[in-house]
């Protein structure tokens, strides 16, 4: 028997376990090492900016070389060095000196120990640590979770299109209703994600980057020809970031909740669909593609489960709950700055994380759903009682004051056929133009605009 064991066996969450495997890219933004990383670029970049500064006599420029070593070294900051942080942060007890004392010892080793005191002059913790997670939740939905949303919008976009002319019996309340076509249904989720992403998209992210208390105090009183706000916006924008003027000592996290927020509506949109999937799945409106060695019930051979859709109905909800806890919680902190939130934001990757695979389920589940066309028509012709609206509308476009109890009268709670309809048709006081155009009308082609609005997508 192999000694080898599969580190997902000991993973303490199913993120790092069970589905370690599908969130690997997620821990080039989430991971300690992706942390550490970011706070080290922060702290280079800031170094670099303040030795491009002409009144900083101490501070001299550095040469272009030494610039692209920093950087370089930053970028490329190894799992090794990693290390190398965390044991300084086990003597120090403090995450951000510790980074601060390896860029030290780093400069020394490069002979560059004259700008050892300006690594981090003037700047609390929460300076970078806010600047590391807002970019990194950036980087991360740009690079890795959007592309997947827009997977998963072109999907459902190209399955609209080939149903767009299905027809489908709509269900409000649980009870027939006028119908519509499968193409249309899931061309009402393109539409909502649309909406929802290019908020997403165009949403600005602001930082902090003030000191201790939010007021430049350390550095106005130790470089006061330096104009710091200005300094502090001009520095962000190298991040693409906003400067956020007025804070405490804490970035009150307004604009990281505020995409979290376009998350969650995002999440239950589709949360929304996973259960009507789920729904039309029970149906027989959908039929899912077999996987041969698949399983879907232990005792049940002939199963095949929505697993999919309730893999991503079950995640995506996890994932709400959990950034309706960050968005609560960051935005607030007792006075000028407590340690609460500093615990609460190392959770974003695992936030994101449920959110990731619950999107990637759903792409999978949606690509192995085909329409049951036959099932669609027999299951509307079963219900010739949805064409009331469209005769109680005609008779009153006739000037018809009593048309809706008189259709109340024929067809509510009763199950009607074509030939009861049609009947009644002919027993109306109604113009032959207009008696001709019911007369053609079915549940199948009775479903207005929808084929037009699918087109249009």
């Amino acid at each position: 028997m192999s000694d080898f064991v599969d580190h997902r066996l000991l993973a303490l969450t199913p993120l790092d376990g069970r589905y370690g495997s599908r969130l690997e890219k997620l821990a080039d933004y989430f991971s300690e090492l992706a942390l550490i990383r970011a706070r080290v670029r922060i702290e280079v970049e800031y170094l670099i900016a303040l030795s491009q500064l002409d009144t900083l006599p101490n501070c001299p420029p550095l040469e272009e070389d030494a610039i692209t070593k920093l950087r370089t070294w930053a970028d490329a900051f190894s799992t090794e060095e990693g290390q190398n942080v965390k044991e300084w942060e086990s003597k120090t007890n403090h995450d951000v000196k510790a980074v601060e004392l390896v860029i030290a010892h780093q400069l020394t080793a490069w002979g560059l120990d004259v700008y050892r005191p300006w690594v981090h002059f003037a700047l609390t913790s929460e300076d970078v640590n806010n600047l590391a997670y807002t970019l990194n939740w950036k980087n991360a939905l740009k690079k890795i979770w959007l592309p997947e949303l827009k997977s998963l919008e072109r999907v459902l976009t190209s399955k609209a299109h080939d149903y767009g002319k299905i027809p489908l019996l709509s269900l409000t309340h649980g009870q027939p209703a006028t119908p519509t076509t499968v193409g249309k249904e899931l061309a009402v989720v393109v539409h909502r994600l649309r909406r929802q992403r290019a908020t997403l998209t165009q949403h600005r992210f602001t930082g902090k980057f003030s000191g201790a208390t939010g007021s430049w105090a350390a550095h106005q009183v130790a470089a006061p020809r330096v104009d710091w706000p200005r300094f502090s916006r001009d520095f962000l924008q190298r991040f693409d970031l906003d400067l956020n003027p007025l804070t405490t000592q804490v970035e009150p996290y307004d604009s990281l909740s505020e995409s979290m927020h376009v998350l969650m509506r995002i999440h239950s949109i589709l949360i929304d669909f996973s259960r009507d999937m789920w729904l039309y799945i029970s149906r027989g409106i959908f039929a899912q593609k077999k996987a041969e060695e698949e399983v879907g019930s232990s005792t049940m051979p002939h199963k095949i489960n929505p697993i999919a859709f309730e893999n991503g109905e079950g995640n995506l909800g996890l994932s709400n709950a959990l950034f309706g806890f960050l968005t609560n919680h960051l935005t607030t902190s007792r006075l000028q700055r407590d340690l609460s939130g500093s615990t609460m934001i190392r959770n974003l990757g695992t936030a994101l994380g449920y959110s990731y695979v619950g999107v990637t389920s759903l792409t999978s589940g949606i690509d192995r759903v085909t329409v049951n066309e036959n099932r669609c028509r027999k299951e509307l012709n079963g219900h010739w009682e949805v064409l009331a609206e469209a005769v109680q509308t005609v008779l009153r476009k006739t000037g018809d004051a009593d048309a809706y109890n008189r259709l109340k009268a024929f067809s509510r709670g009763e199950k009607l056929d074509r030939e009861k309809y049609i009947s009644f048709i002919k027993s109306l006081p109604l113009p032959e133009s207009d008696r001709q155009v019911l007369y053609n009308l079915t549940p199948e082609n009775y479903n207005g605009l929808a084929q037009k609005l699918v087109e249009e997508l």
